[in-house]
């Protein structure tokens, strides 16, 4: 039985796409499954009340609260945002879901819009590999949903430590793209960390009119994209594209 906590995704064809990006690239689903486990695993023995599985299912709970029952706009913040892009949505009562390192942008604001935006942004999708950005929004104690695949074992680690080593831990919600049904973990749908945010807050209950894509382009390697081959992460953008078509999502 679902649960309202229970993200799932709002088309089954984002199952499949994953699948398909697997079979693209050559990578084996027993990795993102060994990494997803293993996530689960080491959030678990954790001593971090706040990473607890019931926790957890809370921190959805309250995300979906801020974003769906009081009916807001969602900006999801992409790899190519700028700033000038993050301050005319700030004019409106909008909140921000960040991709990863993309929520860099908002300490790029002026001082005086920078904390408010900052206190706008509900949360970070990450694989762990934004970099300051990503940091900087942990250090915060912003929620992660984070990400397990088959080769960001060491990114999701790295996260994990520095997040436990703050004064308040950001609260957790943990997602993997595999096709099986991984208790405590999530799978919405979504291949990068922009399309995923994309699904996540989709699969909240946020309308498709009420969600704005900032920095989302399929012709260049945004500002804040993680270290990545450049061909490859060119590739990639195919597939975001192809996930946000699904989700009927303009960007």
């Amino acid at each position: 039985m679902n649960r309202p906590t229970d993200l799932l995704p709002v088309d089954d064809e984002l199952l499949a796409i994953q699948t398909e990006v697997r079979e693209h690239f050559g990578w084996k689903l027993d990795t993102d499954t060994s990494s997803a486990r293993s996530m689960l695993e080491a959030v678990e023995a954790s001593q971090i009340d706040n990473w607890t599985r019931p926790r957890r299912a809370a921190n959805v709970a309250g995300l979906i609260r801020r974003m769906v029952l009081r009916p807001t706009e969602v900006a999801v913040l992409g790899a190519a945002v700028e700033a000038d892009e993050v301050l005319q949505v700030l004019e409106r009562p909008t909140l921000l879901v960040a991709a990863d390192g993309s929520a860099g942008v908002l300490s790029t604001l002026p001082d005086s819009t920078a904390e408010r935006a900052w206190s706008r942004l509900a949360c970070i999708v990450s694989d762990g590999d934004g970099g300051q950005g990503t940091l900087e929004a942990v250090k915060r104690g912003i929620p992660v949903f984070l990400h397990a695949h088959g080769d960001n074992f060491a990114e999701w680690e790295s996260l994990l430590e520095i997040a436990a080593g703050t004064a308040t831990p950001s609260p957790l919600v943990l997602t993997h793209q595999t096709p099986t049904t991984i208790p405590g973990m999530h799978n919405p749908g979504g291949f990068t960390d922009g399309d995923r945010a994309a699904c996540v807050v989709r699969s909240m209950g946020v309308p498709n009119e009420a969600i704005t894509m900032l920095g989302t382009r399929i012709d260049v390697v945004g500002r804040w994209s993680g270290v990545t081959d450049p061909d490859t992460k060119m590739q990639k953008l195919q597939w975001m594209d192809r996930v946000l078509r699904t989700l009927q999502i303009d960007y």
